[in-house]
């Protein structure tokens, strides 16, 4: 079975359970036969793969999660390395309860770990994983996270014809209900789009609990930043990542049950965090190939990404663009908390009179209290396409990348070349290359 990366998407294949196979750990080589390259102790204990498990007061799920590595189908050698960042809980004695149940079965288990007063936090903790691991592979695991039984096989084949990319795969939300549309939109992604989509408040196009690499790349774009909590650290190495030109996969299988609850890692980062890396991201990647941009919402999210904009960015803001006839009707936007004299006036222009290359800025749906943490809201560049853009109407709601109508106003909108997309895949996004330029196209 090969895992399929990129084209098409074939449906999830139901792979029956069976015991997993032993495993032997090789620790000692009998001299190799006269003529043979000579391979050291340490390169015989090498696993193919580790799983890489950050452990803080995790005892609700780590039986499930640690049965999980237990019960994968790959036949290659494999090592689970933990590190207890202060657990205070249970957690240590169930790792060590399962160590003994691993190693029997041939995967060798590295724990490490800390009991100062306070935890370090998840890049910390990552990090130190890595650190004490022998893996050629990274399979990256949450200890509130389950895997399917055939997780590394499938990744490991991807990441070896991919060895500069991070691949991903499916996931099945536990409880079942939760975040909908980020689940959606995390499954869907067209291959693509794993590449263009990463300005959305949503975070990384793969979510880090499913991320599965070569040590040797994570060692030339990594480590993760070690801040300690509120930092989003999986964020930030996925930046720089793609920064060093590296490439994003994902095996289309369910191949992770990734679980939401309210002591998740993830809530201790501040949205309004988020928001400044990717605004920084936004500036770094996408705005210096472009002389002037015009931002598609004159409301609140617009605005707030003009003033997010470092000055000469927001030099650059030749209007905001609406479909909001009493928007329009003001004419401008006044900067009035800028230190400038006079105030920067920036146009409110209907969006058939504006110019490309955009920048969308619209907050998708306003989502259920299980969504809370993603709202769906949407920073997207877009340039136009060789032909021109041209706009076709604006309905007042449009199906965006979730398929889910927009709940927050007249801002449904619709460009006929597919710049903003009507439905999952429908995005034929470009960042330009470095160097080109995009000729200020006005809009017929």
């Amino acid at each position: 079975m090969r895992a399929q990366v990129v084209g098409g998407r074939a449906p999830p294949a139901l792979v029956p359970f069976r015991p997993p196979p032993s495993r032997l750990c090789v620790r000692v080589r009998s001299p190799p036969p006269l003529g043979l390259p000579v391979v050291s102790a340490e390169e015989a204990m090498r696993a193919q793969v580790s799983v890489i498990l950050p452990v803080h007061n995790a005892e609700p799920w780590l039986d499930e999660c640690l049965r999980s590595v237990l019960q994968q189908d790959f036949e290659g050698s494999m090592e689970l390395s933990v590190f207890n960042d202060a657990s205070k809980d249970k957690s240590m004695a169930i790792i060590e309860k399962w160590k003994v149940k691993l190693e029997g079965s041939g995967i060798l288990v590295v724990i490490g770990g800390h009991d100062s007063p306070s935890p370090r936090g998840v890049g910390y903790s990552k990090n130190q994983a890595i650190a004490q691991s022998s893996g050629s592979y990274l399979c990256f695991l949450d200890s509130d996270d389950v895997m399917m039984p055939q997780r590394v096989r499938l990744q490991l084949e991807a990441a070896v014809r991919h060895p500069t990319s991070i691949i991903g795969c499916q996931v099945r939300r536990e409880p079942p209900n939760s975040t909908e549309r980020y689940t959606r939109w995390i499954n869907q992604l067209a291959p693509e789009q794993l590449l263009t989509q990463v300005f959305t408040s949503n975070g990384p196009t793969v979510v880090m609990p499913t991320w599965f690499c070569s040590r040797a790349w994570f060692s030339h774009v990594g480590p993760f930043d070690e801040g300690g909590q509120g930092v989003p650290e999986d964020l930030l190495l996925f930046y720089n990542h793609l920064r060093k030109g590296g490439g994003v996969g994902r095996v289309d299988q369910s191949l992770l049950l990734y679980r939401y609850h309210p002591g998740a890692a993830t809530h201790s980062v501040l949205e309004a965090t988020i928001w400044t890396h990717r605004v920084r991201f936004l500036e770094e990647r996408a705005l210096p190939h472009w002389a002037t941009f015009t931002i598609w919402n004159a409301g609140k999210q617009g605005r707030r990404l003009y003033r997010s904009l470092t000055a000469g960015a927001r030099r650059r803001v030749v209007a905001f663009c609406d479909v909001d006839e009493n928007k329009i009707k003001k004419g401008f936007y006044c900067y009035e908390d800028s230190q400038e004299k006079p105030k920067p006036r920036v146009p409110i222009l209907h969006f058939r009179a504006a110019r490309p290359p955009f920048v969308i800025c619209v907050k998708l749906a306003l989502s259920p209290a299980t969504e809370s943490q993603h709202q769906g809201e949407l920073i997207q560049p877009l340039e136009s396409s060789a032909a021109g853009t041209r706009a076709a109407g604006a309905p007042p709601c449009a199906q965006q990348l979730t398929g889910e109508p927009v709940l927050c106003g007249p801002l449904g909108l619709c460009i006929e070349d597919g710049c903003l997309p009507t439905s999952v895949g429908a995005c034929t996004v470009r960042i330009p290359a470095p160097g080109t330029q995009v000729p200020p196209l006005r809009v017929s």
